[in-house]
């Protein structure tokens, strides 16, 4: 009678699986920002602003939040606490694929936890600092370095610590004056 017991577990725990909701739905794929796409942070359109973007998905919303900078982008998240969204998917421009850094090309989108970010380079974010440059594999990103300086930081590196670090006062690159602002 064990060994009967014993046998139907296995086959009972593969019927209860099946009928669990399933809440590991599939992640958005990443998208190209048209005309509209606006910066979540400085409400200006992306098209104005050079360098590499990120897009957050935010569950159960097939549009996603747009950044002018993976700056910004690691602000929102960090800083903002991402204003308590809970996040489905996160992409940033490889800059290892993109030709162009003004305007990275579409398609040069990477998943933000696979990607790898030089930061203390030469290259400014959009708004200001310095940017968190993604890329999609190490030797890019090594490549990079060698280039533009900096050091390379996966994304569970990057801190509050880490974005403060680009700023002489230690201020996120998004606290502007009223006066800074109008300047940019």
């Amino acid at each position: 009678m064990r060994l009967v017991h014993w046998a139907a577990v296995p086959a009972l725990a593969l019927a209860l699986a099946a009928c669990q909701p399933d809440h590991q739905a599939a992640a958005p794929s990443p998208q190209e920002p048209g005309p509209g796409a606006v910066g979540t942070i400085c409400r200006m359109n992306l098209v104005e602003h050079h360098g590499p973007k990120g897009q957050v998905f935010v569950s159960g919303t097939d549009k996603p939040f747009w950044f002018s900078s993976v700056r910004d982008m690691f602000t929102w998240l960090l800083v903002d606490d991402g204003l308590g969204t809970e996040v489905a998917a996160i992409y940033v421009n490889d800059m290892g694929r993109a030709k162009n850094w003004d305007n990275p090309e579409p398609g040069t989108w990477v998943e933000a936890h696979r990607a790898l970010f030089v930061v203390g380079s030469n290259r400014t974010a959009a708004m200001g600092g310095t940017e968190l440059v993604p890329f999609g594999d190490r030797p890019a990103a090594e490549r990079f370095v060698a280039g533009h300086g900096g050091r390379i930081l996966t994304f569970k590196q990057v801190d509050r610590n880490v974005l403060a670090a680009g700023e002489p006062d230690g201020t996120p690159a998004h606290v502007h004056s009223e006066e800074e602002s109008h300047h940019e």
